[in-house]
């Protein structure tokens, strides 16, 4: 057997007799998405001929047939379709029970995943908060990660960091300690006749199209960064479709879109081609400390809810902590 190859054998994953194991349910999930062994094997890393005998001895399990196969091509049958949303619950519960055993197996070990934002870690609040902790906790080991603004609030509710420093709004389930607040500014590019003003409003801007984001984001937290409606009630029409700074950034400077973001983006987001303005008339963004509801009690979160609050109440003056 070729090292690291221990996942092609036949009997690999631990399943009762008749069920099929998890990574056959893993590779049958794949071989759906692709509908070609070749491709499928090779986006599993393993070899074609593996691939095929775990979905013979999956179907052999189950007693049905999962795909149609004929030389020119491969199809799901009823029962694979059938089957398809069944297998990826099994494998969105089994990840999400892995994510949360890790985030279990972090808090008995002392240790702290914090995520970041944009140009969250290196705001004066995120740099204040972190110091605190260490000052507070030496013992705790803390490690920071940047993450993209698809997917910040989703890796908070997986589990795959433990708190994160954003911007609201958030869903329910979240909840905040506010850190500092700041101004919205319009990013537009440096060709659009408006951007030779010294300001705007938002009804100069009413007639340009605003940057979208997937649809897995929180439609609630882009639908205020988009000032999605406007104060008349009127929708916003939106452009392409963008999944982080760079692209957010590149799409403002092509003029296709505009986009409203923190004021400190004229600091660390400067780019060729765009231009940052203020807009009289749009509120002002938050910065917060977010974590789970459910989780607030575990000790390594109440340690960094502690700390975000003895900065914040510093930074008012007020030097009274409480648990």
């Amino acid at each position: 057997m070729t090292p690291g190859r221990g996942a092609e054998t036949a009997g690999s994953g631990t399943a009762t007799p008749g069920e099929p194991s998890v990574h056959q349910l893993r590779l049958f999930l794949a071989l759906a998405d692709e509908l070609h062994f070749g491709r499928a094997a090779e986006r599993l890393f393993i070899s074609q001929s593996a691939l095929s005998q775990q979905i013979r001895d999956m179907e052999k399990r189950l007693k049905t047939p999962l795909f149609a196969r004929t030389s020119r091509m491969v199809d799901l049958t009823p029962a694979g379709r059938a089957l398809l949303p069944e297998a990826r619950l099994v494998i969105e519960a089994t990840d999400q029970l892995r994510r949360t055993a890790a985030a279990q197996c972090r808090q008995s070990d002392g240790r702290l995943v914090v995520g970041t934002v944009g140009a969250e870690a290196a705001m004066p609040h995120t740099r204040a908060v972190l110091q605190e902790l260490q000052n507070r906790h030496p013992q705790m080991t803390v490690q920071l990660l940047g993450l993209n603004i698809v997917d910040h609030m989703a890796d908070l509710v997986r589990q795959d960091i433990d708190a994160v420093f954003l911007r609201p709004p958030v869903p329910d389930g979240i909840e905040l300690q506010h850190l500092a607040t700041e101004p919205r500014v319009v990013c537009l590019s440096a060709d659009d006749p408006l951007a030779a003003l010294p300001h705007l409003t938002l009804a100069q801007l009413e007639d340009r199209a605003v940057v979208d984001v997937p649809a897995q984001v929180p439609r609630t937290w882009w639908n205020f960064w988009a000032v999605d409606p406007r104060p008349d009630g009127r929708r916003v029409t939106y452009g392409p479709v963008v999944t982080d700074m760079e692209s957010l950034l590149h799409t403002v400077g092509q003029g296709e879109a505009v986009c409203f973001l923190p004021a400190a983006a004229r600091t660390f987001f400067p780019r060729p081609g765009i231009r940052y303005l203020d807009v009289l008339d749009l509120s002002p963004s938050t910065c917060a400390l977010a974590w789970l509801t459910k989780r607030r009690a575990e000790p390594t979160i109440v340690a960094i809810r502690q700390a975000a609050r003895a900065v914040t109440q510093r930074a008012a003056g007020d030097q009274t902590l409480h648990p």
